[in-house]
């Protein structure tokens, strides 16, 4: 089926493509070892094998689960853009659900994308949070 996005898992060789997306949007590039599975733990969307936006789930040992380091692809113009960034978090959530995470906890500052959060009825945080990180 030609023209329709895909959900699919990250592959090893996602990760090269997603930190691409990383720097054009001047953002750190996550190393492997920090993200779930070794850079593989998590998902991203295509159209037409088109890479358009990813996306990262940490699991813990409780019911809850962080989404976390959602990017695109800042090259993607075309106007299904916002529906692939919707169908990203809409199957993160089914994906948890089957596994039964009761909670998904993101962290974000891109209007944009808590906009869409918000719309699929996540709670957004009116104030602002910031990631704090150290390296040992």
């Amino acid at each position: 089926m030609e023209n329709e996005l895909t959900f699919r898992p990250l592959k090893e060789e996602d990760y090269e493509t997603i930190c691409k997306w990383w720097k054009q949007w001047e953002w750190p590039v996550i190393p492997k070892e920090m993200l779930p599975n070794n850079g593989k733990g998590g998902f991203i969307v295509e159209k037409n094998n088109m890479p358009i936006v990813s996306g990262f789930l940490y699991l813990t040992n409780s019911t809850g689960a962080l989404f976390e380091w959602v990017v695109s692809n800042p090259e993607y113009k075309e106007e299904d853009r916002k529906e692939a960034i919707e169908l990203l978090i809409n199957n993160v959530e089914q994906t948890c659900k089957n596994i039964g995470v009761k909670y998904i906890f993101s962290i974000g500052r891109n209007k944009r994308l808590m906009e869409t959060h918000k719309k699929l009825g996540w709670s957004v945080d009116k104030k602002p949070s910031y990631e704090i990180i150290k390296n040992l």
